[in-house]
């Protein structure tokens, strides 16, 4: 079940920066300035935005496409709809010489005719950003360029993309084409999250397909020894700029920046840089509630058992001021009473988050297992002594 952070990091900032300087090491300084046309970084376990700028402005995203060509293959991959050793046949359109829209662009130089495996093609999408290789995987997997379109595009609205559109596998400029740092971020949160086989290509350096030199990675922050950059993508075309979506993790917080509109393939590593130092420099990530762990157990009317336990199926992750994770309390409210049968992960409740007494976040509370409906005794004894419950309790 998806979190539902209702609170902003500008309030969350207002909340800490409000209190007594000796509660805090150092007071944490402005977002940094980059020159680029748009930039967000982002708590990837908690979904928190710790800093943004023109986050929605509509771009071109260029090869940053390729990130949800990867989630759509990634999901194929994990539902066994096809496999790493499958074998495609490279066709006209996925050869270089073939089709005069690859002319000049990324590729990893496919021959028409031969057979590849979806392993090879899947590596030359995510580390040689190969066009050639996108189209390839995108027949194979739906049949045709058009239908794996719609594929991405289906994923985008699922996973809550809300100004993004794809009209190509590959990310070469087409009208009607475009995303936002947001988006780019949050669909990194997802690939990261949902397909960690998928994710770990990312950081591989190099991949070697008929060439005679291996192409290296064009993440070039995949080679910086001060920070644990493990992905993701780059992206560049005349329209778009220079795009990069990076993630780090430093013990146990993980961020991911998105710049987009960056003025040189160097400039974008080294304002990604910035924005991921900044972070981790001044944040970390809290995790007060733990995954199917009981935060309380609540009583259950008409069910085959008593009680209830509620939490969060998949934990509960926090952004907070470096050092402050310790001090995070949780509370909780419960709608109403509880009645079976009832779902896991159906929501009944809220958890809030606080931070020297102020609210910083909140989620839901939910079931953490299914309970049944009592039988026809237990229902009636169930309800006798809920009315005095309801009158006198």
């Amino acid at each position: 079940m998806k979190k539902k952070f209702k609170l902003s990091f500008a309030f969350l900032a207002f909340a800490i920066c409000s209190t007594a300087s000796a509660e805090m090491a150092f007071p944490i300084p402005a977002i940094p300035q980059l020159d680029a046309e748009s930039y967000i970084l982002i708590d990837a376990k908690s979904g928190e935005i710790l800093a943004q700028y023109n986050a929605e402005q509509q771009r071109d995203p260029a090869s940053l496409t390729k990130m949800m060509t990867s989630y759509v293959i990634g999901q194929a991959l994990q539902s066994g709809r096809i496999k790493n050793d499958d074998m495609v046949v490279v066709s006209k359109d996925a050869w270089a010489t073939g089709n005069p829209v690859l002319k000049g662009s990324s590729l990893m130089f496919l021959e028409v005719g031969k057979t590849v495996s979806v392993a090879n093609l899947n590596k030359g999408i995510i580390i040689q950003s190969g066009n050639d290789a996108c189209i390839a995987m995108a027949e194979h997997v739906a049949g045709s360029q058009g239908a794996f379109v719609n594929l991405m595009n289906e994923y985008a609205k699922k996973i809550g993309l809300e100004h993004t559109h794809f009209e190509t596998v590959h990310g070469l400029d087409a009208p009607g084409q475009y995303t936002t740092a947001k988006d780019m971020a949050f669909l990194g949160r997802a690939l990261i999250r949902d397909l960690p086989n998928e994710y770990a290509i990312y950081k591989e350096k190099e991949f070697t397909y008929n060439l005679s030199k291996p192409q290296l990675n064009r993440n070039g922050l995949l080679w910086d020894t001060t920070l644990n950059v493990d992905g993701i993508k780059t992206g560049h075309t005349n329209a778009a700029g220079y795009n990069l979506v990076a993630s780090a993790v430093d013990g146990n917080t993980r961020l991911i920046s998105a710049v987009l509109g960056g003025r040189t393939f160097k400039g974008r590593e080294e304002e990604s840089k910035k924005l991921l130092v900044w972070g981790f420099r001044f944040f970390e990530t809290a995790n007060p509630v733990k995954a199917d762990s009981a935060l309380v157990n609540q009583t259950i009317w008409y069910g085959d058992q008593n009680k209830v336990p509620l939490g969060s199926l998949e934990g509960a992750y926090v952004s907070v001021p470096k050092g402050r994770a310790a001090d995070v309390q949780v509370q909780y409210t419960i709608d109403n009473y509880i009645y079976a049968p009832i779902a896991k992960g159906t929501s009944v409740g809220k958890i809030q988050f606080l931070l020297d007494g102020k609210v910083i976040n909140e989620q839901s509370l939910v079931t953490l297992q299914d309970v049944q409906e009592s039988g026809f005794f237990g229902t009636i004894c169930d309800w006798i002594v809920l009315q005095f419950n309801k009158l006198f309790g």
